[in-house]
């Protein structure tokens, strides 16, 4: 591999984020977390299952 080649691997890679155990986004899986639940629960109440 070239040196602009890796060079433009790195850039995509620090661009596009996957979620791994290496990022920092704790607070963005938490809010998404409870936003599924509060989802859950108003399809639950609508459809009258519990």
């Amino acid at each position: 591999m070239t040196t602009s080649s890796a060079t433009l691997t790195a850039r995509a890679r620090n661009l596009v984020g996957t979620g791994g155990p290496k990022e920092d986004s704790a607070w963005l899986e938490h809010v998404l977390g409870w936003i599924l639940v509060v989802v859950v629960a108003m399809f639950v109440t609508q459809v009258g299952w519990l």
